[in-house]
């Protein structure tokens, strides 16, 4: 296990945008990470992951928060 995540990090251009299409960005941006899609007040785990990239959505289907690996 290493200490340091790899490839891009976070996505702050997704904020805004639609999940489904943000996480398939993401996937393809950084093929070491899932993307998973999260409704905005869902409890979740306090963990760090670095395969995971959590996007927060409304219930829109909005991305809500700046998609990050964690």
């Amino acid at each position: 296990m290493t200490s340091e995540c790899t490839g891009k990090s976070s996505w702050p251009e997704l904020k805004g945008k639609q999940g489904e299409v943000a996480a398939a960005t993401i996937e393809r941006e950084n093929p070491e990470v899932d993307a998973v899609i999260v409704l905005e007040g869902s409890v979740v785990t306090g963990d760090f992951l670095c395969t995971r990239v959590r996007v927060w959505v409304d219930e829109d289907g909005i991305v809500t928060r700046v998609p990050a690996i964690g």
